[in-house]
């Protein structure tokens, strides 16, 4: 009742705020040429974990702050954001040495204050630098991303170049040091390096076209050292009323720098969607390969919540590689005194890539709407593990607003 009771009032909370925030965010006018704005946003989430092990049920009601503020002049913008979580219910393993055993299931969302972005860039009709501590997501997010569903995102220490010159566009990072997810009081709160991370894409009428190339030479996580080359394209066919969207990539990745491994794997998605009936279907098959269960394809700088299911249990490739095939189907839909939901439905059955081991299957599910301005999710992942790993069912409620 007490979990239950802290949740109610957190969102409350949230709820009775937004309106009185209208307009909060509006430029302030400093000098002839000096703008400063503010941005702001919070997020509350009960998330719950039950495994069939040992562990006990994690629940964890955790709120997240993120302010900051953006000076420009003269095409110059300079941003300074500070980060915060802690936990109204803690009853899980925040994955921290220093609060002990935790005998309940993760929640990687541990408390934690930080400097989440302090960076200065120029930028003109989609051509620009940025250099400093920065947000990066780069195409899907399928090999770099900023982790945004944890309450503490990914960040990087970076300098990033981007260019766009009529149907082609560059985007290159050369970074030092990634930010993870796990806080300034994690032993993993930066992994430090090389890494150098490349675009080049061609926007066509009849497709898209990009080609990258990854380069990790961590400093200390040595066996997720890596190059990784590849090609993505895209396109959408015509089909009466509707689209026929076609998706695929391939890439190769192979050991690098102090990578104890000697290993070459292969990655491969494919993906076609389709709007029927106001429905939206779509079917994917993805592939991060093995080297003869040596050593996987891994993709160490991913937002990785958003592949391979909801309930995380491929956030680490197996030395056997995964194979993952799966289909969702999504509708918009009106409800009154609500207004505009969206509902998802997912399933995802996996297999190894070597030696044919079965990885057990997963049915996620999410509804996400706004109310008061505030949005709202409800989500639910369901992993039956067939003997591989642990069954594992999660539920997320959530409410975030921001201006």
């Amino acid at each position: 009742m007490l979990k239950k009771s802290c949740l109610l009032a957190a969102i409350s909370v949230l709820s009775i705020s937004t309106p009185a925030m209208a307009g909060v965010g509006d430029p302030i006018p400093l000098g002839d040429d000096l703008v400063m704005d503010i941005t702001a946003n919070a997020r509350v989430r009960y998330e719950t974990v039950d495994q069939d092990n040992a562990l006990g049920n994690a629940d964890a009601l955790t709120v997240r702050a993120r302010v900051g503020a953006t000076f420009s002049a003269w095409g110059i913008q300079m941003l300074v954001e500070g980060e915060g979580t802690t936990a109204l219910v803690d009853d899980f393993n925040d994955t921290l040495p220093g609060n002990g055993v935790e005998p309940f299931s993760v929640v990687a969302d541990p408390d934690n204050l930080e400097l989440n972005r302090a960076q200065i860039s120029y930028m003109k009709d989609g051509s620009g630098i940025t250099l400093g501590r920065q947000r990066i997501i780069m195409g899907n997010a399928r090999f770099v991303g900023n982790v945004g569903w944890r309450q503490n995102e990914q960040t990087f220490d970076a300098v990033r170049a981007q260019a766009k010159l009529g149907v082609v566009n560059f985007d290159g990072v050369y970074a030092t040091s990634n930010r993870t997810i796990f806080g300034v009081d994690s032993p993993n709160e930066h992994f430090d390096g090389d890494m150098f991370l490349l675009n080049a894409g061609l926007d066509l009428e009849a497709v898209d076209v990009t080609a990258f190339a990854y380069i990790l030479e961590f400093d200390t996580r040595a066996a997720f050292s890596s190059e990784t080359f590849g090609l993505t394209a895209s396109t959408a066919i015509p089909l009466g009323s509707t689209n026929v969207t076609l998706s695929a990539t391939y890439a190769t990745q192979s050991d690098a720098d102090l990578n104890p491994a000697n290993y070459t794997a292969d990655f491969i998605s494919v993906t076609a969607g389709v709007g029927v009936a106001g429905f939206n279907l779509s079917a994917n098959y993805e592939e991060l390969g093995s080297d003869g269960g040596v050593a996987a394809f891994q993709t160490p700088l991913a937002t990785l919540h958003a592949f391979q299911g909801w309930a995380d249990i491929f956030l680490t490739t197996p030395a056997a590689g995964v194979r993952d095939y799966n289909a969702s189907i999504a509708r918009q839909f009106a409800l009154p005194g609500i207004g505009n939901v969206n509902a998802a439905v997912a399933y995802h059955k996996f297999e190894s890539d070597f030696g044919s081991v079965s990885y057990g299957s997963e049915w996620d599910a999410s509804l996400g709407f706004r109310l008061a301005g505030v949005g709202m999710l409800l989500k639910y992942a369901n992993y039956n593990s067939s003997g591989f790993s642990v069954d594992t069912q999660k539920l997320w409620l959530q409410a975030e607003f921001g201006f």
